[in-house]
């Protein structure tokens, strides 16, 4: 390998023997280099160009930045968020530092990527036919799940009401049983005196679900109600990925003492969830922006970040187009698969 101090002289030595009448070939034959490369190197390209030679990528993220992504991803603020939520939380503050998929590869080149769950990852089937919403207040779900008292064997139950279009909790109670008049004076106490004209609700096959007092209300209301096929939870999935989040919550308590400490926490809950937490499926904002249309304002600020960025750093993104941020258009309840 020839260091690329010489390469300048080694030039200049092959055009000083040409002038004396040398020829190239010969001149780049006792040097041992082909007339390409001499070529390249008159051209001022001294760089080694051999497959595995150290070369400059100008797409590759700098070692201060990798530092950076690491040092964020370990404040306190978000030792508890993936880049998923990561990521737009910056572009909130106005800082873009690297796409999602950069941070976790940064974060797995430094062992800093760990599985915190055991779950199994659930596999798709086929599902009954599908439902669609494109704003809020047109498909609802709702399902009861049980909360622990300290007494063994004993529970609480709550019902909860969402709408899968902007993942808000509409309307939830607790009780000490499951049973349809509870189930009708819930959604009585949502949808009367509120400007809503609800489409549909989907739910789960449980007496509460099908019983005559809450269809007639339901029906009353010209409200149409579906149901899940018996005993599979993934024909209900968005209220089911709420009751996970609820209870993989880190102030989750295992056991409720009395039902006013349940409907404590769960009103506290209830709060967070839908002014607070990120969610991933509504491109990480809240319930309660993407409810009120604060969504579409956030993602154009994000975008408007974002094209910043490219410009600033256009190296990095070659002929790709930065993400653009935006609100679903709509939302489909048990997409049929196509074989």
């Amino acid at each position: 390998m020839i260091l690329e101090a010489y390469k300048q002289e080694i030039v200049s030595l092959i055009e000083e023997a040409h002038c004396n009448g040398a020829r190239y070939s010969k001149g780049c034959e006792v040097v041992g280099i082909s007339i390409r490369t001499l070529q390249r190197w008159k051209k001022g390209d001294m760089k080694d160009k051999r497959k595995g030679a150290l070369k400059r990528v100008v797409r590759k993220l700098p070692p201060e930045a990798r530092q950076e992504i690491v040092s964020i991803c370990t404040e306190k603020r978000f030792y508890d968020n993936s880049p998923h939520e990561i990521v737009p939380m910056l572009l909130d503050e106005s800082i873009y530092i690297a796409s999602t998929r950069t941070f976790y590869r940064v974060l797995r080149e430094n062992n800093l990527m760990h599985h915190r769950s055991n779950n199994r990852v659930s596999v798709n089937s086929y599902k009954p036919p599908e439902k669609q919403a494109t704003a809020s207040n047109q498909l609802w779900c709702w399902d009861i799940t049980w909360m622990p008292q300290t007494v063994k064997g004993l529970f609480f139950y709550a019902y909860v009401i969402t709408d899968i279009y902007d993942k808000s909790i509409v309307g939830w109670s607790i009780h000490l049983e499951e049973n349809d008049i509870h189930s009708k004076d819930l959604f009585k106490r949502t949808l009367c005196g509120r400007d809503i004209r609800l489409l549909s609700i989907h739910s789960d096959n449980g007496g509460p679900m099908k019983g005559i007092t809450l269809l007639s209300f339901l029906e009353e209301m010209k409200v149409s109600a579906s149901f899940s096929r018996p005993r599979v939870s993934n024909d209900n999935p968005f209220i089911e990925s709420l009751f996970k989040t609820l209870k993989y919550s880190t102030k989750y308590p295992l056991r409720f003492r009395d039902i006013e400490h349940a409907r404590e926490w769960m009103a506290e809950f209830v709060l967070w969830y839908n002014t607070e937490h990120l969610h991933s499926s509504i491109g990480y904002v809240t319930p309660e922006q993407m409810r009120t249309g604060k969504a579409d304002e956030i993602f154009s600020k994000r975008n408007d970040v974002m094209e910043a960025a490219k410009f600033q750093h256009s190296e990095r993104w070659g002929s790709r187009e930065p993400k653009v941020w935006r609100s679903a258009e709509k939302v489909v309840l048990n997409r049929n698969r196509i074989v």
